[in-house]
């Protein structure tokens, strides 16, 4: 039976294929704080700014490639049995052909009913207007989880992380709970890898290994010696 290795990726690993993260714009997008384009009060008071937001970000998307990094964890699939949790909203891990891919935050090329969550819709293209509707006729918003919202898929990504031979940590601040809590449920002895040029502090456990490198380095690297062992 394959070993299986649990792998946490953030806005770092997607920034080196060129699409810009919140951290990187202070927060703002042309003038506007994140509240206002990407919570259910920014949504409340101009759903239609916060469309345009989110066009304009599947439009960067469908303009950037997957990186060495992600192709990387594709590699790993060979021995280990890899599943991936990413606080990303991009469809890079998909589009590098990974397997099993938990999208905690939601999918930037999905929209979603107002009227009832669970009528969710793929997106062919970048374009979400006003006057869009799903089949009960209300309007439809980013398949996405805004802050202030719950974060639905936590549970199922806390029971991964529990039992994971490894864990795989990859750009990622550790500032945005829940997702930073699934450190801790990492099993006792499991080995942990973080990697990131700028490294979070992380509580001390005598198993993570901290690789100060952006991704498209420390990853291959790493995999490179985990395809060896």
């Amino acid at each position: 039976m394959k070993q299986k290795i649990v792998v946490l990726t953030g806005a770092g690993i997607s920034a080196e294929s060129g699409l810009a993260t919140f951290r990187d714009a202070n927060g703002l997008w042309e003038g506007h704080d994140v509240m206002e384009v990407a919570s259910p009060e920014g949504w409340r008071r101009n759903p239609g700014l916060v469309l345009e937001f989110y066009n304009q970000r599947r439009k960067s998307a469908l303009g950037v490639e997957p990186n060495a990094a992600h192709k990387a964890l594709v590699d790993l699939e060979q021995k280990f049995d890899v599943h991936i949790i990413t606080q990303n909203v991009d469809d890079l891990h998909e589009r590098a052909g990974s397997s099993n891919i938990l999208h905690l935050h939601g999918k930037l090329f999905e929209s979603r009913s107002t009227k009832d969550e669970n009528l969710i819709y793929p997106m062919p293209g970048w374009e979400l207007s006003l006057g869009h509707l799903c089949e009960k006729g209300s309007q439809l918003r980013p398949n996405i989880v805004w802050f202030g919202e719950a974060v639905p898929l936590i549970e199922q990504a806390a029971q991964e992380t529990m039992t994971a031979d490894y864990l795989l940590i990859i750009g990622t601040s550790l500032q945005v709970y829940p997702a930073a809590g699934l450190l801790s449920y990492a099993p006792h002895d499991t080995p942990i890898y973080l990697i990131d040029p700028n490294a979070p502090a992380v509580p001390p456990k005598r198993n993570i290994t901290i690789i100060q490198e952006k991704a498209t380095v420390g990853v291959p690297a790493l995999v490179k010696k985990l395809l060896e062992e």
